[in-house]
């Protein structure tokens, strides 16, 4: 009975040791500071993006909008207007219209929410695969204003 208990409770201990390890290596604080932290601001994200150079990135966030530019219309159709974010940083948002509806009477000054992918580029990044995926392969994405989901 005694060899069966130690069995069993070896992988405890050794997991309770890691755990031990991994607190004095990296802990800070009191457990109150052990709760899971919040997803960092979107803002905050895409900044690190664009001056990490990164894309590929599915974000969710929120800004204002400062310019309407004229549709894209060669190939897929695509809204397209620039979104300044509470950071400052811009972004060109590009949203198929051919697989969503666009946003009504866009105007400058509207504040638009989104979720899509992020591509960098020197002017501060485009925002696209704000629809869904009709083959499922690529997360959904969305634009919203004024609580209205444009998806």
């Amino acid at each position: 009975m005694k060899s069966t208990m130690k069995k069993k409770s070896l992988p405890l201990v050794i997991g309770l040791a890691v755990l031990t390890w991994l607190w004095n290596e990296y802990g800070t604080g009191t457990l109150a500071t052990m709760a899971p932290t919040p997803v960092a601001s979107s803002d905050g994200v895409l900044e690190a993006a664009f001056e990490n150079r990164q894309s590929d990135l599915q974000v969710q966030g929120e800004g204002t909008v400062v310019h309407v530019l004229p549709d894209d219309t060669k190939g897929s159709q695509h809204q397209r207007f620039l979104l300044e974010l509470d950071s400052g940083l811009t972004l060109l948002v590009a949203h198929n219209i051919d697989l969503a509806p666009r946003i009504p009477n866009l105007q400058k000054g509207d504040r638009v929410g989104f979720n899509g992918e992020y591509e960098w580029n020197d002017k501060g990044g485009v925002m696209h695969w704000t629809h869904h995926d009709p083959r499922g392969r690529h997360e959904d994405g969305w634009l919203e204003r004024s609580g209205e989901r444009f998806e």
